[in-house]
């Protein structure tokens, strides 16, 4: 009989060893990341095995803290977002900036700028992306991104914290436009070649920082939308959006923010990272479609179900979590200069990735761990939302009998508070940690071919940090 594939760790193990044999090459899209080729295929391993241990730093080896890092780009982003979101209805601009202004993790703009400074001077078009952040008409100066391509009578999108670069809609529209709304457009000569190496490594691009902030938008307006459909109460130990402002004010919101980031987004200029954000959000819809899908127990092997529900699980944690990460540091790292072919942002898609995937696996173990208050949101919703995750899952190779109760996803009265006590009575919550730390590995494990900096330190001390938080 066919063993089915239930994610372990051991072979997770040998499967990096069997990748790792032939190393990255500056011109190749090979990549250290043992799950780049099949997003749906989990590791396969034994339970009992452990992860083997990241290698501990010297005694006298100072680790950078990445938040300390990347302070002033933070908060110079966090300032100059919430202006980007203003309306000229108070209660969408109330609605639009309640998430921001609660304390977040901020992990996805962090990914960002880390990349950002631990590539730029590596790719090929450097020269050129440098030029287009310090050129009036190149297109990626900071005041040039708050410009539309578009006259702003046209977009009638009114926000009155820009209101030299938008208007609201008149009763008359003139056919010349009563002012230029951009620089004439620059062409770039290049003058020279340089050897790629690393620039400025405090220097993050005007474009860069956008991204930052368009991701982080995209991830909120995600949280909007889920707060609805999850029913849920609190968010970041606050009461959520739907709590305090009601549903349809939640989806209205969601949906101006994601406007609005999508306006951020066509002025980058560049169609790749257009069309690598926009696909995050089609994977957003689909991961929670995917969400819903239910195991089927077709009377034959239960390791078959099994299986098919953890190809469902890793390929929505894929879709709605880690995508978001993989897209947005390998499009940081396009906006560096990384040209096609060049392995800088096959390695910023690898690590994103991995790091995407352990984030909500540790997320998946605090929701049977942690309270509400530490969570910030309502502990052990998982289960009475019908989900299976990891623990779970892991839990149903013990406990054949939580089969059953995964397929009706606990509908019955009593089945939540029978489903947590499989789970606690089982190693399913050690077993996703130690899967999660797994992931986390390969993560580091891309970053091996970047060059030493302090950047490419905090990316470590950052996937150890996702494993070892609480909340």
């Amino acid at each position: 009989m066919h063993k089915p594939c239930i994610p372990t760790v051991r072979s997770f193990f040998a499967r990096r060893q069997h990748f790792s044999r032939g190393r990255i090459r500056h011109n190749s899209t090979t990549t250290t990341d043992a799950f780049t080729q099949h997003d749906t295929q989990p590791p396969n391993a034994s339970a009992q095995s452990s992860p083997a241990p990241a290698p501990a730093p010297a005694p006298s080896e100072k680790r950078v803290d990445p938040i300390k890092l990347l302070s002033p780009h933070l908060a110079e982003i966090r300032q100059s977002l919430i202006p980007l979101l203003a309306s000229g209805h108070p209660a969408l601009s109330e609605i639009t900036k309640y998430y921001f202004l609660h304390p977040s993790k901020q992990i996805r703009p962090v990914i960002i700028l880390l990349f950002s400074l631990a590539t730029n001077g590596l790719g090929g078009d450097w020269n050129k992306k440098l030029w287009e952040a310090g050129c009036a008409g190149g297109g990626g100066c900071a005041d040039e991104l708050d410009r539309p391509l578009t006259r702003p009578d046209v977009l009638n999108d009114w926000n009155p914290q820009m209101a030299d670069n938008t208007s609201s809609f008149q009763s008359a529209f003139p056919l010349k436009p009563p002012k230029a709304h951009r620089h004439p457009s620059v062409e770039y000569t290049a003058t020279s070649t340089s050897t790629p190496a690393l620039h400025d490594p405090t220097l993050v691009l005007p474009t860069q920082k956008r991204l930052a902030q368009i991701v982080e938008m995209l991830h909120t307006a995600s949280l909007l939308h889920d707060d609805v459909i999850d029913e849920s109460a609190l968010r970041r130990g606050a009461p959520s959006a739907p709590s305090a402002f009601g549903n349809k004010l939640s989806v209205l919101g969601g949906n101006f923010v994601l406007g609005r980031a999508s306006a951020a987004l066509s002025r980058l200029g560049d169609p790749e990272v257009t069309e690598l954000i926009a696909s995050v959000l089609s994977n957003l819809v689909e991961g929670e479609i995917l969400q819903t899908k239910e195991v089927t127990m077709n009377g034959e092997v239960a390791g078959q179900a099994r299986k098919d529900a953890w190809n469902i699980y890793l390929q929505k944690t894929y879709l709605k979590t880690a995508s978001l990460m993989a897209k947005g540091a390998r499009s940081a790292v396009v906006l560096g200069g990384c040209k096609e072919g060049e392995v800088w942002k096959e390695i910023a898609y690898a690590y994103g990735r991995n790091l995407g995937i352990a984030f909500q696996l540790v997320d998946d173990v605090l929701d049977y761990e942690s309270a509400s208050a530490t969570l910030g949101k309502p502990g052990g919703a998982d289960l009475q939302l019908g989900l299976a995750t990891g623990p779970a899952l892991y839990a149903w190779e013990e406990h054949p009998e939580l089969g059953e109760l995964i397929q009706r996803k606990f509908e019955k009265p009593g089945d939540v508070e029978m489903a947590r006590d499989y789970v606690l009575r089982s190693q399913g919550v050690q077993r996703t940690r130690e899967l999660a730390q797994a992931y986390a590995v390969g993560a580091k494990e891309a970053l091996q071919r970047l060059p030493d900096s302090e950047a490419k330190q905090g990316l470590e001390v950052l996937t150890e940090r996702v494993i070892g938080r609480k909340s």
